[in-house]
């Protein structure tokens, strides 16, 4: 790993910590400004909505003018302005303003390394390399559940932002100087998105890109936070126990699926099979959701380990991306996966409100695993018809 890949892994630590920062934030947030967990789950939706939406334009900039600039931009404009605006936020609707801007700014930097290692290494070590990337991100995951909890107790979160401001800021100038920009394709070949949408095989894998990481991004990022307040009438301390705990599910999981698939010669039945335990523990989830705090949280950990899948299913559509498509290819797949997830955060946070006031205070959040279950699901199935591709021997 040189310098400048290490400074893309950091920015996507920054990435993962911005997605699942506001988890812990909630009783704060709530008690400072007044922001509802109804409130936040807008807020964390537009950061994926915003994070998806510059997929397409962060895609051609990648095939055109490099990862460097493209990262490096955004970052600094997008990471570092966000987290400024967030820290001086007096209202929820300057919390929604900043995480939209700190989704831009985050939107290229794991994009940016998939595009280097792509260009760069065999197919065969795709998957282990963007799995290898994800874990490194996921330290940003651990950071944003019990330490931060413990920042905001002590200094305060309007500090603790300011210091992220600056660190993105750093990484962002640091990219400019040392990322370097692979070289194009020998061939010269130009494609576009149309292109992309022509190969019918991905059309398999985009629902359940769309719904695999939905699931772990909203529970992690957002709903374990205010499920386990008010079902449970936990501490913010166990709140960011419960997070640290399921931040490192996700950190073990990309460790199975990376080189799985060379083991077991087979990419999709590596997929399929995590993402049904998945739906398994999902529906257990929601049999159970007002059993105990240990439970539930042992539960939300299963979901987020086997729920590590995302480099793995983008190995699956990176095999059918010729290499002047690779840009816009890995971005169309992370625009379904980040995507999804602000779907589900709308989405979720409707039915939170449509559920509450409730007899039974786990309705809301069980309401919210049902549709996770359903959406998953069909994601699934559609998966089933899917080609399957075996990793190289390379």
């Amino acid at each position: 790993m040189n310098t400048g890949i290490a400074l893309l892994a950091f920015a996507y630590v920054l990435s993962q910590f911005f997605r699942a920062f506001l988890a812990v934030l909630s009783p704060f947030l709530g008690a400072d400004i007044g922001a509802s967990p109804e409130d936040l789950a807008f807020a964390s939706g537009l950061w994926f909505l915003t994070f998806a939406a510059m997929q397409p334009p962060i895609g051609w900039a990648l095939d055109t003018i490099g990862p460097r600039r493209t990262a490096a931009v955004l970052l600094l404009l997008g990471g570092g302005g966000g987290a400024a605006v967030f820290a001086l936020a007096t209202a929820p609707i300057h919390v929604t303003i900043a995480m939209g801007l700190i989704g831009i700014g985050c939107a290229p930097v794991l994009m940016a390394s998939y595009y280097i290692f792509a260009l760069e290494h065999p197919p065969a070590r795709f998957a282990t390399l963007a799995a290898l990337m994800v874990v490194v991100g996921m330290l940003g995951n651990l950071v944003a559940s019990y330490p931060m909890t413990l920042a905001a107790e002590t200094m305060g979160w309007r500090a603790a932002l300011w210091g992220l401001a600056a660190m993105s800021t750093a990484t962002a100038l640091g990219i400019w100087a040392l990322v370097r920009d692979p070289a194009k394709a020998a061939d010269g070949a130009k494609g576009s998105f149309l292109d992309v949408l022509k190969i019918r095989a991905l059309w398999f894998i985009f629902p359940l890109m769309l719904v695999s990481y939905a699931e772990v991004g909203a529970l992690r990022g957002l709903w374990i936070g205010p499920y386990l307040t008010e079902v449970f009438r936990a501490e913010p301390r166990v709140i960011g126990q419960a997070t640290l705990a399921m931040g490192l599910a996700m950190v073990v999981g990309p460790l199975m699926y990376g080189p799985l698939d060379r083991i077991l010669n087979t990419r999709k039945w590596v997929i399929f099979a995590g993402s049904a335990l998945v739906l398994g523990a999902t529906v257990i989830l929601f049999f159970t959701a007002d059993t105990s705090v240990l439970w539930v949280t042992a539960l939300m950990c299963l979901i987020a380990f086997f729920g590590s899948t995302y480099p793995a299913i983008m190995s699956h559509g990176r095999s059918f991306l010729p290499p002047h498509l690779v840009g816009r290819g890995v971005t169309m797949l992370n625009l379904c996966s980040i995507g999804g997830v602000g779907i589900a955060q709308f989405v979720t946070g409707r039915i939170y409100a449509a559920n509450t006031p409730a007899k039974y205070e786990s309705l809301p959040f069980a309401m919210i695993f049902l549709f996770f279950a359903a959406a998953l699901a069909v994601g699934l199935v559609i998966y089933l018809f899917s080609t399957d591709t075996k990793p190289d021997s390379a």
